[in-house]
This record gives structure tokens, C-alpha cells and sequence, in this order.
């Protein structure tokens, strides 16, 4: 689909989920001080339809970030701190015995706290593989079977979780085909030193901002069956293509995939796709350009590749690898 398909409904359409996605981002901005980059990429893995892994040391605000999104998108959310002796029960829910008056029993089924349009998974690398799973395949095919009954997740369905990448004591690492499942890997970063003034000043008095409602759970849907609809140029393809298949040994420069053991899949170029249109939409545009793939790949495709051991024991990094990729095919 280009620009010139389409048709006046859909940019009125348009223009109004544009105005509301535009009152979110301030909404949020109102409570989130010096994380733009963050709340630009949550706001984008929302949009997309996706899920977010957020990681960056305590008291960054991760949780407020979720918190707040989930106020100012009009979504139910939920949170579960993620511990080793956490049950797969404990999120997806169990069947209970109930006894009624004439003393006939029957199973009733509890919902965990996955039955919610965002769920914030803090901490997730906390809890056991088998915990891990439950709650990643969820994520992947929207509902969840217990007892051999299928209840299907709320829609949207949405889950932000965290991760600490300082403590790795009594953790348990996401695989790498668990990950996939993660539209974006947010790295949560310290604000600079005029963000951090504000946040001292605006935080430690008697009155705090609140965030504020801006969109409901219809109007995230409807901007997520647009950004599907947004048109994408030729010349943005093109970009998603050679720069996934230029992370992919065999594929790509020798000297540039070197270090790479093994490179991003179609989703990586499914996600990136999804994200670019996003962040079209987010940034008040209707159609993304070379620009968002280059904004994006960093977060897109750097959990979704693996270094070689001996890239890196020589102190290569995904994000320096993925750079000079952008660089290249891009540049």
C-alpha cells in the first residue's frame, strides 16, 4: 500500500488516532522525566502489538513506566513481582473444588493476574524456566489451557517486564527463543543531570503529578489496526531486508558478520516492520521512513543475535555489531 492508496476516511481516521497518540506521549512525558528514548520505544512496542523486555538497574523508574502507561492507555493492568518459588499457577491461574448447598462439587477456574490487558512481569529473569515458559507462551498465542480448557487472554494483551542486568545471583537467563517473543529490548538508562533536577524537585515534595487518562483500550486497538494499514515506501522494505539478512552469516559481509554466531529470523524483520510503522505513528507521521530503521534496529535485533565466544572474549558487543551493520547498509 503506498500514500496515494489511501483514501480520505482512513486519513481522517487517521489524523484523530494521530491527536490521541500524540496526548499520550505528553500524558506520560507529565510524570516520566528524562526517558524520552524509553517512552517513545514502550509507546512503539504498544502501537506495534507487541511485548517489551525493559532492562536497566533499580530506580529507574521501569515500574512507574509501566504503571503509568497503563493509566494513561485506559488498559487493566496488573503486576507480578517474579520470584524462584513463583508457580506457573501463581500467573495463569488453577482450577479449585468448590461444594455447592446440596453438597455436589465442581471445579471452578481462578484467573491468575495474566488475565489482564497489560502485564507488568518484574523481574522476570527472577523465576524458574518452567515459570518462564508458562507466561512467554501466553504471550505468543494470546490464551492459555488449563485442565484442558483453553481461556483466551484479554484483548489487547500486553506484557512489559524487567530485568536487572547487575544481579545475576539465583537468576535465571531468557533463553534466546524466549526472547523472540520480545517485539523490543528496551535498555532503561540514567537521566541526564537537568532530567534528575527535575525529578528531585517535582518527587520529594507533598504533592506528586498523577498521570492522567489520554487514550481507553479501543483507542490503543483502533491505532494498532492503523499502524498495520499505514503505508510503507518500497525504499523502507528494502532497508528491513538488507540490513536483517546482512546480520545473518552466509548472508552478509564476512568481515561484518564475523562475529556473529547466529543472526536475526523473519520475525526480526516482521518486528522491525511493525515497530517502523509504529514509530511513524507515534512521532505524528502516517508513513516511516530509512529513518526509523535505523532508530530501531539497535532494540529490535539485538536480542534476536548471538556473538561467537571468541567475538566476545576480543570485548565485540551486539550493539557495536549491529552499528556498524546500520552503518554499512544503511549509511
Amino acid at each position: 500500500m503506498t500514500v496515494a492508496d489511501f483514501d480520505a476516511s482512513v486519513v481522517k481516521t487517521a489524523e484523530a488516532t494521530l491527536a490521541r497518540v500524540s496526548a499520550a506521549r505528553e500524558a506520560i512525558g507529565a510524570v516520566i522525566f528524562g526517558q524520552e528514548r524509553v517512552v517513545e520505544q514502550a509507546l512503539v512496542t504498544l502501537l506495534a502489538g507487541g511485548h517489551g523486555l525493559l532492562i536497566g538497574v533499580p530506580g529507574l523508574a521501569k515500574t512507574k513506566l509501566v504503571e503509568t502507561l497503563g493509566v494513561v492507555m485506559g488498559l487493566d493492568a496488573l503486576r507480578v513481582q517474579f520470584t524462584p518459588d513463583l508457580m506457573p499457577s501463581d500467573i495463569l491461574g488453577a482450577e479449585v473444588m468448590e461444594e455447592g448447598a446440596d453438597r455436589s462439587r465442581s471445579f471452578r477456574f481462578i484467573r491468575g493476574p495474566i488475565f489482564a490487558q497489560l502485564l507488568m512481569a518484574d523481574e522476570i529473569n527472577r523465576a524458574s524456566p518452567r515459570t518462564q515458559s508458562a507466561l512467554l507462551q501466553a504471550m505468543q498465542e494470546h490464551h492459555v489451557t488449563v485442565a484442558g480448557v483453553r481461556h483466551d487472554l484479554p484483548v489487547p494483551f500486553h506484557v512489559l517486564a524487567t530485568q536487572n542486568p547487575l544481579e545475576q545471583e539465583g537468576a535465571y537467563p531468557l533463553p534466546e527463543a524466549q526472547l523472540d517473543r520480545f517485539l523490543m529490548q528496551i535498555d532503561v538508562g540514567y537521566p541526564d543531570r537537568v532530567a534528575e533536577r527535575r525529578i528531585l524537585i517535582e518527587t520529594t515534595g507533598d504533592s506528586e503529578a498523577k498521570a492522567k487518562p489520554a487514550m481507553t483500550a479501543a483507542d490503543l486497538m483502533a491505532a494498532q489496526r492503523l499502524v498495520r494499514r499505514a503505508p510503507i515506501g518500497e525504499s523502507v522494505v528494502e532497508a528491513i531486508l538488507d540490513l536483517v539478512r546482512a546480520a545473518r552469516p552466509g548472508e552478509g559481509d564476512p568481515e561484518l558478520t564475523r562475529p556473529i554466531a547466529w543472526g536475526p529470523g523473519p520475525r526480526a524483520a516482521q518486528a522491525l516492520m511493525l515497530a517502523c510503522r509504529a514509530r511513524a505513528l507515534v512521532d505524528g507521521r502516517l508513513a516511516p521512513s530509512r529513518d526509523d530503521v535505523v532508530a530501531l534496529a539497535e532494540p529490535v535485533l539485538k536480542h534476536r543475535m548471538a556473538l561467537s565466544y571468541a567475538a566476545r572474549a576480543e570485548g565485540e558487543t551486539v550493539p557495536g555489531v549491529v552499528a556498524r551493520l546500520v552503518a554499512k547498509t544503511l549509511g
